[in-house]
């Protein structure tokens, strides 16, 4: 299972994006990852040289460790270490959510009673080798014991009966990703980051008080979100293990269109009706405690980071944009009620 896990996660960036191959993704990764932290900010700015080692480092811990596991208890043990120190440096330079932290969960197998010996103090060791011996001592096991093992054996057989279509696909040229295998998802395939964006856009949400929002004279003002990218000058957060879910999607959102995420018109309309539940998902409200706005519009930049000392750094910006043109027209609370009902969603009014 432990195998499993790493090695699918390696194998679907060699079949997933030829950057991985030509060791140039972590050139981008860092400036587009879903959601960047100030530590991204500074790593993206590394050598040429050291992002095609990150790179290397990835596939040797993805594809190479993983057979460690086979090389006995000592290995083994290398494999968790290897496993876990990659994961921190994976959450510190970047907002990953729960992911590394979950991903570290198998590595702990890895670890024996004598491997982990060093975290317990020598009487509580006393304490179980005289337990282990007065166990060793009894000539019959005790009924539970069988039953345990004879549940352990069994679910083994299950789960090896079940990772038969998963092992076929790993092995196949033509490896399909993030899928369960069986209806119960007790086994399945999963990789991340199998394709790495190259550029990062941006969508940002704009309102108006203006009664016409095609008047050149209408003032927009930004809703920020919570951590993704907005506000030039907001320095990139910290949030691992925490996960701000609407931020990620507005990652998605912002390489596909608003047709493909319909829910982003959804959360124009409850932005428009300024109801606090939507509200509570974003950093500011420009229009607190005004009057609610009357138009919202999507618009699409591009952003890059800034130099560290250069130009835009020294005026406190963290990031750099260039509008890319609409993401989704002007749109009005009274102009999106249809688009409600046709979807049956509940109709927002404001308060």
């Amino acid at each position: 299972m432990v195998f499993s896990v790493f090695s699918h996660q390696g194998l679907i960036k060699i079949r997933g994006d030829r950057c991985w191959r030509e060791l140039t993704c972590m050139d981008y990764h860092y400036e587009t990852q879903p959601v960047p932290n100030p530590i991204a900010y500074f790593m993206h700015r590394s050598p040429w040289w050291f992002h095609r080692f990150e790179t290397l480092v990835n596939h040797f811990i993805e594809l190479v460790v993983p057979f460690f596991l086979l090389l006995g208890r000592r290995m083994c043990v290398v494999h968790g270490l290897l496993q876990v120190l990659f994961q921190v440096l994976l959450i510190i330079s970047g907002n990953l959510s729960f992911l590394n932290w979950l991903t570290m969960v198998p590595s702990i197998a890895c670890f024996d009673d004598v491997s982990l010996g060093f975290l317990f103090s020598s009487r509580v060791k006393e304490r179980v080798v005289q337990m282990q011996s007065k166990e060793a001592a009894r000539e019959q096991l005790p009924r539970g014991c069988y039953i345990r093992k004879v549940v352990n054996v069994s679910f083994g057989l299950l789960i090896a009966y079940l990772s038969i279509p998963v092992v076929l696909n790993l092995l196949n040229s033509r490896q399909v990703m993030n899928t369960s295998f069986n209806p119960l998802r007790i086994v399945n395939t999963y990789g991340a980051f199998g394709s790495i964006t190259k550029e990062r856009t941006e969508v940002v949400l704009q309102g108006t008080s203006s009664l016409d929002p095609n008047d050149p004279a209408a003032v927009w003002e930004e809703f920020d979100f919570k951590c993704k990218p907005g506000d030039l000058k907001r320095r990139p957060c910290f949030i691992s293990p925490y996960h701000y879910r609407l931020d990620w999607l507005m990652w998605f959102a912002a390489f596909q269109t608003y047709e493909q995420n319909e829910w982003i018109i959804h959360l124009a309309g409850k932005l428009l009706a300024q109801e606090e539940e939507a509200l509570s998902l974003m950093a500011t409200n420009p229009f607190a405690g005004r009057a609610p706005p009357r138009w919202i519009r999507g618009e699409h930049f591009k952003y890059k980071f800034s130099q560290p000392g250069g130009k835009h750094a020294s005026e406190g910006k963290w990031w750099i944009r260039k509008r890319i043109g609409p993401y989704f027209p002007p749109v009005n609370l009274k102009g999106l009620k249809k688009f409600y009902e046709d979807r049956n969603w509940l109709y927002p009014v404001r308060d």
